[in-house]
This record gives C-alpha cells, structure tokens and sequence, in this order.
C-alpha cells in the first residue's frame, strides 16, 4: 500500500513564517512537520509515498529527494493550482495501483492513530475509512454526521455554532479504495472554487459505500492552522522525542529534564537549560542565560549571556545577544535582537491574546503569546514586541521602539524625539 501525502497549500495563516518556506518545512522539535508525517506513515508499515506539491514545491523536493535518508521511496507530483484536496488527491491517481493512505501534511499525529484506521479498513473492508477526532469547538472544523455508531453519512464543514450534527472532527487521516477518484470526478467545485475531499466522501456514504469512521485519541493529534499552532506543535513533538546529549557542555552549565544537545553545539558553563528542549547542530547558549520548557534552538543560534527564552521556536541562525526576553514566540531565521529586546507575552489584564490572520482579529484563547517574526527582523537595543504582533521580513525595529501593531515585510520602524540642545557653559553661567 501507498501513502500520499498532501502538501501543496500555500499556509497563508502562518505567515509571516510562510512568506519563505512551505508550511510543511517548518521545523518543530528539530524536523520539518512532513517529516513527522512521513516517520508516522513509515512506521505503518508503508513505504512508498506521493508526495502533492504547488506552493514552493522545489523546495519540499530538494529537502527529501527520493526518500532514502527517511528509508522511503518518495515519488511528487505538482498540483497546478491550489483547487482543493480532493483535486489534490486526484492528481495522484496514475501513481497508486491498489488501496491506498491519504494524510494531510500539515498535521502532527501519533503512528498509532494512523493504523487504528488501517486497522479498521483492513477489518470492515469498507470503500473508505478515516480518522475522527473528538473536538471542543466543531465550528472551526469539518464535523461528522454519523449514520451509525460506526459509519459516516456526510460531513458538514464550519457548522455555525450549535449546529454541529457532533463533536467529531475530520482529522485528515484516511485509507481509500480506488472508488474515491469516481467519486471525486462527480464532486462539484465549492464557492472558493475549490473541489474538497470531503464533498467525495459524502457522495461515497449517499451513494450506499461504507465510510467508516475510526475515532482516535485527542492526544495522538495536533491540526496546525495558525501561528500559535507551532508553539503547541514544538511542545507535542518535544514530549514525545527521545533525547539525547552529544555536544559540549561545559561544567558549570545545568540541564534539567529531557534536553537534546547536538553534537556541533555547544553549552556554556552558567547556562541552565530546563527540558524538554531541543538544540540544534552548531548552536551556542551561554554563558549565564535560562532556557525554559518547549524552546527549539535550530541550527548555528546564538543565544548569550543574561537572556531567557521560554516556549519558543528560534530558526537557523539567529541570534539573541544578550539581556533579551523571548517569550512564547517564533523568531524566523537570521534574526538578530538587540540588547534588551523583549517579546512582551501577558496582557496587563490577564486577557487572552488576540492576532491578525488573513485581515482577521482572531483570538488566541491564549493568555501566554509572544511575537511572530520573518526571516532577517532586525530590532535595536531595548526594543519591546508587545503580545501577538508580527513582524514582516527584512523589517527593522529600531532602539526603544515599541511595537503595538504589526509591521509588514521591509519596514524600518523608528522612534522620532524631540531633543533640545542647549550649550553646557551657557547654561550653567545662567
């Protein structure tokens, strides 16, 4: 059996994160999330993977090739336009020859959520089985309407509040026979001019085949939609990986808990590192600075003396000098912070933190949230990002300059004054 896996969204959402990589390249606990995808699909027991792209797609193959550092046989296919998923998985249809997986790249999942549905349709031989998932607020997903205890009858996307025929989500876990691309050739495009999987499944149910549905774990699962996603989805993954220590850590230095230290990077003595937490190849902490739970370092990050990071993703090659505060926020890469910048993250308050998505004001439902910065975001000495705003890239935040709003890529952000001058010698006959 094959897997194919969709990533070829453009994860509007997340910008500013997105502005210059796939969705499916951001690297939480190390790894990039389609990796996570794929070590879940591969230790299915399957092997052989499509992988859909569009948006930066180039970018998604030069990363996995053909699949043999993953031991995996990794085949892509371009889809042309972002036309919905089940256009996506339409694409795929030449390259599978039998039953075959469908997951949704943008998600993190246990292994075992993934083959209590290969389990199910190995047992119940339907035309289609798929993962559900108990959620606290049906309105922000596609919702199951149940024909039976164990079979779906169609999927109701976004029901407006109250109306959610139930709590289980669309987890974007599936195993298909070849009677899904029938289906989809019937599916009519929605108002976004899209044609959605999940329209197929509910011409699969009406048209009298079996849609099974094989409820998982809310724990075994994580959707990942908007900047504050990742945060959940470095802590889930930092949970869950073994760690291990190979790097130079200097006496003096002190690692409590879980923590990875790769084997170029480097720990100096007075810096205490609280797991779990991951340090990437080439990254340099210390001396005398905090490292909190949940915080990735990627590669080559400078992080020195007198600064604390707390539940927070730092990309390649950034670095925080010293005296900085970065709290519950995403620095995208070669992003270098002034000396006393501060990713302000706690509303005075006590309010839940609130975020622009798509022109939209969304809350967080978090009362814990930093900032959000692209690649090469400049800030000067004692600069403050207040909670929830993002920064665009290339943008430059200059000394005391606190930011309220967001700033859009290729900004230069600076304080005006008004300064009197007067002569010294002048001022002290007078």
């Amino acid at each position: 059996m094959k897997a194919v896996l969709l990533a070829a969204g453009e994860g509007v959402r997340l910008q500013p994160v997105t502005a210059t990589r796939p969705k499916h390249l951001i690297r939480v606990g190390g790894k990039p999330i389609l990796q996570h995808c794929l070590e879940a699909v591969k230790a299915c027991g399957v092997t052989e993977a499509i992988v859909v792209t569009h948006f930066m797609g180039e970018k998604i193959r030069d990363y996995f090739g053909a699949g043999e550092k993953l031991g995996l046989k990794l085949e892509y296919v371009a889809q042309e336009a972002v036309l919905g998923t089940g256009n996506a998985v339409s694409v795929a249809e030449p390259y599978v020859d039998g039953n075959f997986v469908v997951v949704y790249g943008d998600l993190l999942f246990a292994s075992a959520a993934l083959q209590n549905v290969l389990d199910v349709f190995a047992a119940e031989h339907p035309a289609a089985a798929m993962a559900v998932v108990p959620v606290e607020k049906p309105e922000s997903y596609g919702i199951i309407e149940l024909a039976d205890a164990k079979h779906i009858k169609r999927i109701v996307e976004k029901p407006s509040t109250g109306e959610a025929p139930s709590n289980l989500a669309n987890a974007g876990l599936y195993v298909f026979s070849k009677e899904i691309f029938e289906e989809i050739r019937h599916v009519k495009a929605s108002v976004r001019g899209e044609w959605e999987l999940t329209d197929a499944l509910s011409l699969l149910a009406k048209d009298g085949k079996q849609v099974a549905a094989a409820e998982i774990s809310k724990a075994d699962w994580l959707d990942i939609g908007r900047p504050w996603d990742l945060l959940e989805a470095n802590s889930w993954v930092l949970k869950r990986m073994a760690h291990a220590v190979y790097g130079n850590v200097e006496d003096g230095a002190h690692l409590v808990g879980p923590v990875t230290v790769a084997e170029t990077a480097r720990v100096r003595s007075g810096a205490y590192v609280e797991g779990p937490a991951f340090i990437d190849e080439g990254s340099d902490v210390g001396p005398n600075c905090f490292i909190r739970p949940c915080t990735s370092l990627g590669k080559n990050v400078r992080v020195g003396n007198a600064c604390e990071i707390k539940n927070s993703i730092l990309m390649d090659y950034t670095h925080v000098g010293h005296l900085s505060y970065v709290g519950d926020s995403i620095l995208g890469e070669h992003c270098n912070l002034g000396a006393g910048t501060i990713t302000a993250n706690y509303r005075l308050d006590a309010g839940t933190v609130k975020m622009m998505v798509k022109d939209k004001v969304v809350d967080s439902g978090r009362r814990k949230l930093g900032a959000i910065l692209g690649d090469n975001v400049k800030t000067g000495v004692n600069s403050i990002l207040m909670p929830g705003v993002k920064v665009g890239c290339n943008s430059w935040v200059g000394p005391n300059f606190m930011v309220e709003r967001d700033l859009p890529a290729d900004t230069f952000a600076l304080l005006r004054q008004d300064v009197e001058k007067r002569e010294r010698r002048k001022q002290m006959r007078d």
